[in-house]
């Protein structure tokens, strides 16, 4: 994705040459590593590790902009231990509750690491995460059609919906969501020389993201589609790129199309198409259903400061509560609750203040955020606050957040005439 000609006098690092391409190959890796997640300790968390102690070792720089993020973080897990205290002698809530400090620290490395070197490091992760997207796409391919034998290996429920190299495929079809969407920001913007091969790695991803028979993750994608549509048109200068755009757009619906009708022509995926199209499921409605336990858990949440504890709502309830924010009281009491809903609100206007703001990496944040944004509506109805690529979007989004005024700043003081 291309920068704009003033990028670069802001974001080169400083230091050595090879200490910032050594920083962009971990970061490349870290998100390369991101298409195995049906194993703990995942790739990711090995490369994680890795990735930061090569930051460290290299430079990473600490900026004050972070802290309310680290607050907001801390409250939450901190919430999650006061919940944990009952059940501090099994090993799986201890567990939950550390992965969730885990994914915490994720989201503000990554927050800061977007404070130099911004287009260079964003550029390795969108690189590394496609990659993943891709090979993570190829295994649901081949684990949906059974091919070489590993239909039961890469398939959930009887082999009908693709999983891939993941437990499960509501958590693997929004985890294909940025890359697509990366690839539709390049498409539209003219940002790729590689226009065909970028089209079939659209579509590549896409045949994975629609085997995975997610809803959920379908409406992710659409919406986040969408707006990465509409904000590229509103921030576009010229009448040239918007009519660009609007091309592409009927383009690639006519091309969603025409991919639709050859998938139907597969009486497998025909079929799942039919049972999933409907947006209410049996197991949604009725008291047993996921609305209907999440309905009675609120009196019960309104009466426990300290929520249900970690992976408690299951054993209460009789399910999971399907809805984070929910999950955040049940799992993380009050404090964790309330810390949440006040993480996301502050996301959100970080989040829409900062993809307007006209600065070199704004091509990065409006697909950034057209993902993340749906992932947080997503969040009524699924528990992702254990998903690694949610933090990953959330930290980038604070991190370019701050990146952006800080950008800002510098360029007013660089105005004539200015104090």
């Amino acid at each position: 994705m291309s920068a704009l000609p003033f990028d670069e006098g802001w974001s080169r690092p400083r230091g050595l040459v090879p200490a910032h391409s050594l920083q962009r190959a971990f970061l490349f890796a870290l998100t390369g590593s991101g298409f195995v997640a049906f194993i703990e300790p995942s790739p990711y968390e090995v490369m994680f590790v890795v990735c930061a102690l090569v930051f460290i070792a290299t430079g990473l720089k600490i900026v004050r902009e972070v802290t309310l993020l680290i607050a907001l973080l801390l409250a939450y897990n901190i919430g999650g231990l006061f919940s944990l205290l009952p059940f501090f002698d099994e090993t799986k809530p201890v567990m939950f509750v550390a992965i969730s400090f885990y994914l915490g620290v994720t989201a503000v490395f990554l927050a800061l690491v977007m404070q130099e070197d911004t287009s260079g490091r964003l550029r390795a992760l969108e690189t590394g995460y496609i990659l993943a997207a891709l090979l993570a796409s190829l295994a649901a391919m081949i684990g949906f059609f059974d091919i070489a034998g590993l239909g039961d290996r890469l398939t959930r429920y009887d082999g009908t919906r693709a999983s891939g190299t993941f437990k499960d495929p509501n958590v693997l079809g929004p985890f294909l969501v940025l890359p697509a969407v990366f690839i539709v920001q390049r498409l539209l913007t003219g940002a790729t020389k590689r226009f065909v091969l970028s089209t079939a790695m659209l579509g590549f991803i896409t045949v994975g993201l629609l085997l995975t028979f997610s809803r959920g993750a379908w409406g992710v994608f659409a919406l986040a589609t969408l707006m990465v549509v509409g904000l590229n048109f509103a921030v576009s200068r010229t009448g040239r790129m918007r009519a660009r755009i609007v091309f592409f757009m009927a383009l690639g619906v006519a091309a969603m199309v025409a991919a639709l009708a050859v998938a139907l022509s597969f009486d497998k995926v025909s079929e799942m198409l039919e049972a999933r199209a409907s947006l209410s499921q049996n197991y949604d409605s009725g008291e047993t259903g996921r609305f209907g336990l999440q309905k009675r858990s609120i009196p019960i949440l309104l009466e426990s400061p300290n929520g249900m504890g970690p992976l408690q709502f299951g054993r209460i309830m009789g399910a999971d509560p399907h809805n984070v924010y929910i999950n955040g009281f049940a799992a993380y009491g009050w404090l964790g609750g309330w810390a949440y809903l006040a993480l996301i609100a502050t996301t959100l206007l970080v989040g829409w203040r900062g993809v307007f703001q006209r600065t070199p990496w704004q091509p990065w944040f409006i697909p950034v955020w057209a993902t993340l944004f749906p992932h947080i509506l997503q969040g009524l109805q699924i528990d992702s606050d254990h998903w690694r690529h949610f933090w990953l979007l959330l930290g980038i989004t604070w991190g370019l957040a701050i990146a952006n005024e800080r950008w800002l700043r510098t360029q007013a003081r660089l105005k004539p005439g200015s104090a």
